[in-house]
């Protein structure tokens, strides 16, 4: 699976860093990034889940991608980013990341898929993942905050 384009050719696919390492992500999933606004913590809940947040009247789940992923929590510094997820999935999520390092063309770089998980390898040999959102707020896991 190649980067999505437009018609354009205007490339859709976001890099953010989760735990030092690089991950793409469809900008179709993604309807806004922004800085890590004020949180309000959930009793009760897992240690990823790591609060809502008011958007502009809208609240929004805050999962801290690095400890969903790695058990390591994002170290919260003016970085981290917060990725809302688009609104054509069914609730309101919030994916917390270390930082957003910008629209990424992956239409030249080298692929892989091992075992389900598409790998990319872009001109200086870095290694990206591709994070499929779909799948994340599909997840079992992902849906159980509660403890």
């Amino acid at each position: 699976m190649q980067a999505k384009a437009n018609a354009d050719n205007q490339v859709t696919t976001l890099g953010v860093q989760i735990s030092g390492k690089n991950w793409l992500i469809d900008m179709s999933d993604i309807s806004e990034v922004l800085p890590l606004p004020p949180l309000t913590k959930v009793p009760m809940s897992k240690s990823w889940f790591r609060g809502v947040v008011n958007v502009r009247g809208n609240l929004y789940c805050v999962a801290d991608m690095a400890s969903y992923l790695n058990n390591n929590s994002v170290e919260t510094n003016s970085a981290n980013r917060v990725l809302l997820v688009a609104d054509k999935h069914a609730f309101n999520a919030a994916l917390l990341v270390d930082r957003a390092l910008g629209l990424r063309d992956t239409r030249n770089w080298k692929q892989s898929d091992n075992e389900g998980q598409i790998e990319f390898i872009d001109e200086q040999g870095t290694s990206w993942q591709k994070m499929d959102v779909s799948d994340l707020l599909n997840q079992k896991e992902f849906l159980q905050v509660g403890i």
